[in-house]
């Protein structure tokens, strides 16, 4: 089962201001025409972060390339969660990671495979300096997740919505 766990990829797709709309509508047909992929009930759940991000996109059309991925698992082709970046790298090249998986899917390895495929891309691009991950304490599986990819601790903060976290800072493999 580990070599299985190993071998896992995510492939994400882009989800369009359109798609956005619709999934904070409840309307996950026409999201997931908008994307051209059947999307999963899950993302529709998450209409709170859809909000978030629709509202980023109005004000910097650029984080659309950087946030709002659902997340694709092949070869199996079924939607395990979405991930992306909170938005495009800062003026010192950080940009900061955000993933999720359904419950549905969880405790398979799709939050690494995310995560992994997520560095990839910040590794890629040259703008980008650094990866940074925020972390409440008491939250294991993302604390086991970011484990083993050169994350470091390099301090805390108070975030509203889900208080104290850790966060932690990896740089790219350019740097």
């Amino acid at each position: 089962m580990c070599d299985h766990l190993r071998m896992l990829g995510i492939r994400f797709v882009k989800l369009c201001p359109t798609a956005l709309s619709a999934l904070i509508d409840g309307d996950l047909d026409a999201a997931s025409q908008a994307v051209e992929t059947p999307l999963s009930r899950y993302l529709v759940d998450e209409n709170w972060l859809w909000r978030i991000r629709l509202a980023d996109i109005e004000q910097n059309p650029e984080a659309a390339d950087w946030i709002a991925r659902a997340a694709i698992a092949d070869p199996e082709g079924i939607v395990v969660g979405h991930a992306g970046f909170h938005g495009p790298p800062d003026a010192d090249g950080i940009v900061e990671v955000a993933y999720s998986v359904d419950p549905e899917h969880r405790r398979k390895g799709y939050a690494k495979a995310m995560l992994r495929a997520l560095l990839e891309r910040a590794d890629a691009d040259p703008r980008v300096t650094a990866v940074r991950a925020s972390i409440r304490p008491d939250n294991l599986g993302s604390r086991a997740t970011i484990k083993g990819f050169g994350f470091r601790k390099i301090g805390e903060q108070w975030d509203p919505e889900d208080g104290l976290e850790d966060v932690y800072l990896r740089t790219t493999k350019r740097s």
